[in-house]
């Protein structure tokens, strides 16, 4: 870990709560918003998220499992998500989303015409929308997490 956490304290807590509370909180209500209101399919938002975690290197992302009321994607999701461009177990969208979280933290510059015609024909703007911030999201408090160690001490609170 990067960051001297007090005896006692709570890791996540410490650093995005006491450290820096007018950004951690307003970062963690950011965090949290992007799984309380989101709009879109639980499989569309783990492939995302998961290809986010898997590019980060996060070890508590990629541990995760987003659940919706009781249910979570199966076990071997994770592995077809590093197979996107392959697998057979995606729908178009699933498999738009994958490729998106990678093309937007990898090589941003780069989401081409035909990348975006593509993404309009199985999203509406509103979905995009969606899914660009919570690519966001993930992209920036999954990597801040891995680049001061906070990942591997990581338990939300409440969970």
């Amino acid at each position: 870990m990067r960051i001297d956490i007090p005896e006692g304290q709570h890791p996540i807590e410490y650093v995005w709560g006491d450290m820096v509370p007018g950004i951690g909180m307003a970062a963690a209500n950011f965090s949290l918003s992007v799984y309380a209101h989101t709009t879109l399919g639980l499989r569309e938002f783990e492939a995302a998220r998961l290809r986010v975690a898997q590019i980060n290197g996060c070890v508590f992302c990629l541990d995760w499992r987003t659940e919706r009321d009781g249910e979570k994607v199966e076990e071997e999701f994770s592995g077809a998500v590093t197979e996107w461009r392959t697998t057979d177990r995606f729908d178009e969208r699933t498999r738009l989303a994958a490729e998106y979280a990678e093309r937007y933290t990898l090589d941003h510059h780069n989401l081409d015409e035909e990348f975006w015609e593509r993404m309009t024909a199985h999203y509406s703007q509103l979905e995009i929308v969606e899914l660009t911030m919570s690519i966001g999201s993930w992209l920036a408090f999954g990597r801040l997490n891995h680049v001061l160690g906070l990942d591997s001490v990581c338990v939300l609170p409440g969970h």
